[in-house]
């Protein structure tokens, strides 16, 4: 596979083996030392850069984890590491960075100086607490965070007084930025499919943030197809009563979508619990689901919706742009089958995932217990969607992970709540009918007697939250 993209001011033409992390070819092909080499999980965001995809005549960028990013996602694209940022002097990030007392040992900065500039770059109003948000997914061990925050601050009030200044003549970015729309339509023009859709490949990579933790030495020896570069639609849309999102999109493509927040208006604040944001930025909704983890966050989101997945054959990628794809359908709620053993042939791949439109009398409510707030994975989740009339409840849908070999729909609990009316103890027997639908197991999140008991709490969370007035505490325990 011929490998074209630009970095930073340079136009890379290469044939490396497509799953070589970015990280690795800026480090040891490129000798762009500045992008460093920490957890290799996506965890730290030392190794974070920018990538930027042309979107009409405009480049939008997005920070990811170099570690955690195969080289054949990236043609077409621009690259920036922290060399790319190189101006005169000090850019006011980094202005900001070394007056705030921001660095010690250093080997954390570059990742910071990364993700502060891609604010700035991606957004047209600065707001202190969002420029603090986007440094989510970075690590300092030496200063401490409260000097970061600063050099934020501090950095968003020199931006707004120098609104209406380009960011290359307020010293944010060298002057190339500007040629680089036009350069990267020369070379997206001369880019030709790589024909990885005409044929199966050992694995197909969608974001890759887990495959890249869990197989990266197996991929480096493997035949790897990118699902991204193949034509797969990006969108989510509605079409009669129903709501379609492509498998494609990534994590940060859910919560800024205008069609799931208006349905879901706090669907932000579910999934910023989910990785960090470099992570949301690659982590793509058909990748969370085949992964088939018990504890995915997005597969306890759309169970509770009582979703469908679209499986297509990955040979009818390429010829299925521009019409309807044929395949299959399948009930999320029966796609696993046991424990990593999912209802698809091995040449299948999601095409999409639907659901039904929330009605005006529906609610959802999602919860998520881990051992720390942020980047970690579930001791157990849960999500709920109901339908209620009158404190009727006409229908709903839960799910439940970490307590069962599989992402569980709660199939008992929901038969028993069906067409009941809604008080604290119809809620206290419908959350001991969940448990006993359940079979965790003790790990490093929790004991077994701890998960179940977590379950039971959350299912109360849900009814509290939503039906504050039909649901009293004292009486559900």
């Amino acid at each position: 596979m011929k490998i074209s993209f630009i970095c930073n001011n340079q136009e890379i033409n290469t044939e490396i083996h497509p799953a070589t992390t970015l990280l690795d070819f800026l480090r040891k092909n490129l000798f762009l030392t500045g992008t460093k080499e920490g957890c290799r999980e996506g965890d730290c965001g030392a190794c974070t850069v920018m990538v930027g995809e042309l979107s009409g005549n405009e480049i939008k960028y997005k920070t990811v984890n170099s570690c955690l990013l195969p080289i054949g996602s990236v043609i077409g694209k621009h690259v920036v590491s922290i060399e790319g940022l190189n101006v005169e002097g000090l850019s006011p990030v980094q202005l900001a960075m070394v007056e705030e007392g921001s660095t010690q040992c250093g080997f954390c900065t570059p990742g910071f100086v990364i993700s502060l500039s891609a604010y700035f770059l991606s957004n047209k109003d600065y707001i202190p607490d969002e420029a603090i948000e986007s440094l989510d997914g970075n690590i300092c061990r030496c200063t401490g965070h409260i000097a970061l925050k600063r050099a934020a601050i501090r950095s968003v009030e020199f931006f707004n007084k120098h609104k209406g200044e380009s960011l290359v003549s307020s010293g944010l970015l060298p002057s190339y930025f500007s040629e680089i729309p036009a350069r990267l339509k020369k070379l997206k023009s001369k880019i030709k499919s790589n024909g990885d859709g005409e044929k199966t490949n050992q694995y197909r990579i969608g974001g890759g943030t887990d495959l890249f933790v869990q197989k990266w030495e197996d991929l480096y020896k493997s035949d790897v197809s990118f699902l991204n570069n193949n034509g797969l639609d990006e969108k989510i849309y509605v079409s009669g009563n129903e709501c379609f999102v492509s498998a494609s999109v990534t994590v940060t493509d859910i919560m800024n979508s205008e069609i799931l927040l208006k349905y879901f208006p706090d669907i932000k604040n579910y999934f910023s619990l989910f990785g960090s944001l470099p992570i949301r930025n690659r982590a793509t909704l058909g990748g969370n689901i085949v992964n088939a983890s018990p504890i995915a966050d997005m597969t306890s989101f759309f169970l509770a919706l009582n979703s469908k997945l679209l499986l297509i054959s990955g040979n009818t990628i390429s010829s299925s742009l521009g019409s309807k794809p044929k395949g299959r359908e399948v009930l999320l709620k029966d796609f696993f089958l046991g424990y990593k053993t999912l209802d698809k042939k091995p040449e299948e791949i999601i095409q999409q995932v639907s659901f039904g439109l929330p009605s005006g009398n529906s609610l959802f409510s999602y919860e998520k217990v881990s051992r720390r707030t942020y980047l970690d994975i579930a001791s157990v989740n849960t999500s709920m969607s109901v339908e209620s009339n009158n404190d009727i409840i006409q229908d709903i849908h839960i799910s439940a992970g970490g307590v069962a070999p599989i992402p569980l729909y709660l199939a008992k609990a929901r038969a028993f709540l069906m067409n009941n009316k809604i008080d604290s103890k119809l809620i206290a027997e419908a959350a001991r009918i969940a448990v006993s639908e359940t079979s965790p197991i003790t790990d490093a999140r929790g004991s077994v007697q701890y998960k179940k008991l977590l379950l039971r709490q959350l299912l109360f969370a849900h009814f509290l939250k939503l039906f504050p007035t039909k649901v009293n505490y004292e009486e559900l325990v």
